[in-house]
């Protein structure tokens, strides 16, 4: 169970992170962004950092073995890349329709993939 509590919220974490560092450059495109300087978009991007803290920090609790999680730190680590990942392709294909995914994004996110198969196989 914890375990999964620790994916949902990175999922969680990931998407506010996500809209933190990206979603301000489609800020532009609103009547009430236009004018925006950058300290602003900062502050409404902190706003947005301060809830993924909310849920990332207990994911990694909740998760790490070391506090009775399922999971080592490399392996906490290793997950959160991938779910990052996930939330960012999700993320540009919905809200940067410009942007394509090529071939090569989805060969080196399959690679990713891979390390977290490595990652977690017990040799």
């Amino acid at each position: 169970m914890r375990g999964l509590k620790t994916i949902i919220f990175l999922l969680i974490s990931n998407t506010f992170m996500t809209f933190a560092w990206y979603g301000h450059l489609k800020f532009k495109e609103y009547d009430w962004g236009k004018n925006l300087g950058l300290i602003a978009v900062i502050f409404i991007s902190w706003g947005l950092a301060f809830f993924e803290y909310l849920f990332q920090v207990p994911a990694n609790r909740a998760g790490f073995k070391g506090d009775g999680g399922p999971f080592t730190l490399v392996q906490l680590k290793t997950i959160q890349e991938a779910i990052t990942l996930t939330v960012f392709m999700l993320f540009s294909i919905v809200f940067f329709k410009s942007e394509k995914l090529g071939w090569n994004h989805l060969v080196g996110f399959g690679l990713i993939v891979l390390a977290v198969f490595v990652i977690f196989k017990k040799w």
